[in-house]
């Protein structure tokens, strides 16, 4: 019976109440006093610490359990809310999300039906609305909370995968199967050689064929996709006999932070009777910035769109969204069941949001989103993504004007690709060892995290802006420690050409 008394309910709610204040005590404490954001930790040092720990003997006590948790966890923890946290798309949450993560575990409602959620159903409803509303999709739309982007980009590759079956098949003598499996393998997504790589899988998950997913060049000053480009993939297809059965246009791209050029891609959209997606999991925050919405023109013409409110809207992970212009394509991924939502119930107007989803068993995550809005207001999360395109672009007139550095395209986001500069006659090989040295010298001192990728076959270092307490203090000693491992490492294993 002593198992019951770590049940969550009325009879525990003192003992809740007592062990969370322990919890959110520690925590705070943490984040007072986090001088750095990692503290070089290795997976061989850490590994024996939780391999230690033997799960079949409990501690008995909260207490004794967070004192563990600051060995195997809290101590080596990544902490995104420092200012030199510079690597991927993590940003620092607010409070008011937090507060909602709060009531969420404790509630534990879960958003595929109804008779499990009451007023979160329709939280959730009136939060896809307003988001419907900012994108300007108009009054058919909707959509449904997920995991993140790449179950946003999935599901919304399914809608215009059935979309384009159901119109290339129509009328087929042969009937609805045998159109199907003729057309399936002549089915193409088109979308920009640097978009994310969910674009690819999802196609994979969805039985496209291998080759379904064609990369359109992007202009190399701004990595933007190329319209010209894209016309004649489209012009391609057709003659073909290919269906092109989605375009996905980048609403700000993982390595460079840019926007595909969406005017001119809806028009190509609708001149062939294609599907438009928006993977705005990135740029969604201009959805709420005062300054800088105009940046997304031509998202209202898209079909369907990805939002990332874990990302730009400040938010704990996980809070995504897929939203679609006609409400009525959702019913792709609608199937009933007899326990759970039976069609009577939509009949009734019951509003099952399981109707709409991939998923089945969801977590309330609209609740974050909804305390947020409520106590900050949108236009407060819009000042806080401004301020780190601000930073941005600081960072970048930076990076341009010191020699030691080369940068990769002026940022349209919060994003900036670099590389040091080596001396002239560095072998590329090892000017890209000399790179990939100094990202891990960084975080192996616990100095900075940041991060590295691949342009045109060479190695490069980025940072993803998404914390606006980072100065440019922050970036001008990150550029400098970045430079000095570099230098040292080129020193040490070509000496010959530093001295050149």
């Amino acid at each position: 019976m002593r198992s019951r008394s770590h049940l969550l309910n009325s009879a525990t709610a003192e003992r809740y109440h007592r062990d969370v204040t322990l919890t959110t005590s520690l925590v705070a404490r943490k984040l007072a006093a986090v001088e750095s954001p990692f503290t070089g930790v290795t997976p061989q040092q850490l590994a024996p610490v939780v391999d230690g720990v033997d799960l079949d003997k409990p501690l008995g006590d909260t207490a004794a359990a967070l004192e563990e948790l600051e060995q195997v966890y809290l101590r080596d923890a990544v902490w995104f809310h420092h200012p030199r946290y510079l690597a991927h798309l993590n940003c620092p949450v607010v409070i008011p999300a937090v507060v909602g993560e709060a009531v969420m575990a404790a509630v534990n409602s879960s958003l595929d039906t109804w008779d499990q959620s009451a007023g979160g159903t329709l939280m959730e409803r009136r939060l896809i609305d307003w988001t419907a509303e900012r994108i300007g999709l108009g009054p058919a739309a909707d959509g449904i909370f997920t995991s993140g982007g790449s179950q946003s980009n999935l599901h919304a590759l399914l809608l215009a995968r059935e979309e384009a079956l159901r119109t290339a098949g129509a009328g087929d003598p042969a009937g609805p199967a045998a159109a199907r499996a003729r057309i399936l393998p002549t089915l193409r997504v088109l979308t920009s050689e640097v978009s994310h790589f969910s674009i690819e899988k999802s196609a994979r998950i969805l039985g496209l064929a291998p080759d379904a997913v064609v990369p359109i060049p992007v202009d190399t000053a701004t990595r933007r996709l190329r319209p010209d480009a894209l016309t004649r993939e489209l012009e391609r297809c057709a003659r073909a006999g290919e269906t092109v059965m989605a375009v996905v246009a980048t609403a700000g791209t993982t390595d460079f932070g840019s926007i595909d050029p969406l005017p001119r891609i809806a028009a190509l959209c609708e001149r062939y009777g294609t599907w438009m997606h928006v993977d705005a999991a990135y740029g969604c925050g201009l959805l709420v910035s005062p300054t800088r919405r105009r940046l997304l023109a031509g998202i209202e013409r898209a079909d369907s769109v990805t939002v990332d409110y874990h990302k730009s809207f400040f938010q704990p992970v996980s809070s995504s969204a897929v939203l679609v212009r006609d409400r009525a394509v959702l019913a792709h991924a609608t199937y009933h069941a007899d326990y759970l939502n039976p069609e009577r119930m939509a009949e009734n107007a019951i509003p099952n949001q399981v109707d709409k989803s991939i998923q089945t068993t969801r977590r309330f995550d609209a609740l974050k989103l909804w305390l947020t809005l409520r106590i900050m207001g949108p236009d407060a999360i819009g000042e806080l993504f401004d301020d780190v395109v601000d930073r941005a672009l600081q960072g970048w007139r930076l990076l341009d004007a010191d020699p030691r550095f080369e940068v990769a395209t002026r940022p349209q986001l919060s994003t900036l690709v670099f590389r040091h500069r080596p001396a002239p006659g560095t072998p590329p090989g090892l000017a890209d060892d000399a790179n990939l040295h100094a990202r891990e010298a960084l975080a192996a001192a616990g100095e900075a995290v940041i991060a590295s990728t691949v342009v045109d076959g060479r190695h490069w270092l980025k940072f993803t802006l998404l914390n606006p307490a980072t100065s440019l203090d922050d970036i001008s000693a990150v550029l400098d420690l970045t430079a000095g491992y570099a230098e040292r490492h080129l020193a040490a294993h070509a000496p010959e050409v530093l001295g050149a």
